[in-house]
């Protein structure tokens, strides 16, 4: 099993930024967070990795759910979702897969969500082109 859901979208990657936050709102998500980490990791080591971005996507229903099924799921609380620019134009989208990581929490009321949530996801991700 992968640990995410990956596609090709040809934008740049602030413009793929504006379509993924619209894809995460239709599907009742919010960014809750975001980090630079090209330029973290300039300030931090004086290395550039290209535009490199990433976005923590809440659900504040299925969180509230997770939390009461699990209260120490808040560390792996929120959905990250990577924006990575390919240098040609285009970016690639990953989300992480929650299927994979809730699979280290053993309660079956996760697993349930974490499938739902996967769904939700998968089509933020297909849907950018």
């Amino acid at each position: 099993m992968t640990y995410n859901i990956r596609n090709t979208c040809a934008a740049n990657i602030a413009e793929t930024e504006a379509r993924t936050r619209e894809a995460l709102a239709a599907e009742g998500f919010g960014v809750v967070m975001e980090m630079d980490v090209r330029q973290t990791l300039i300030e931090k080591t004086g290395s550039d990795i290209g535009p490199y971005k990433i976005l923590g996507a809440c659900n504040p229903g299925f969180a509230k759910k997770a939390i009461a099924a699990e209260p120490q799921i808040g560390t792996l609380l929120p959905c990250n979702i990577l924006l990575r620019d390919l240098g040609d134009g285009t970016t690639e989208i990953a989300a992480v897969d929650p299927v994979a990581s809730m699979q280290a929490v053993e309660n079956p009321a996760l697993a349930e969500m974490a499938g739902e949530v996967r769904e939700r996801l998968e089509r933020v991700v297909t849907r950018l082109r």
